[in-house]
């Protein structure tokens, strides 16, 4: 990997305030900065592959839709109305 240089303006006190806490923390601007660059980067790259995950369960979930694989609310709705009820019938007998 070959080294670019970044060339950027900023205001003075701005740049003194920073290297001044970069130095109270054993580190360069420069070290810092790219540390900033790195973990800007890989958070994009998070947020492309959870944006791309989302919109495959999404599609994957309409073509499920669409194939009738549904379930009707009556029935979801018993079924968590039964979890409920037993969650809450454990919380009492613990008591």
């Amino acid at each position: 990997m070959s080294d670019a240089t970044f060339t950027f303006r900023v205001d003075e006190g701005l740049k003194a305030e920073f290297a001044s806490a970069a130095k109270a923390h054993d580190r360069t601007g420069a070290q810092l900065l790219r540390d900033f660059m790195r973990n800007y980067v890989a958070q994009q790259q998070e947020a492309q592959d959870y944006d791309a995950w989302l919109i495959a369960k999404v599609e994957q979930s309409r073509a499920s839709a669409e194939a009738g694989n549904l379930i009707p609310a009556a029935d979801v709705e018993a079924r968590f109305a039964a979890r409920r009820s037993a969650t809450r019938a454990r919380l009492a007998k613990s008591k």
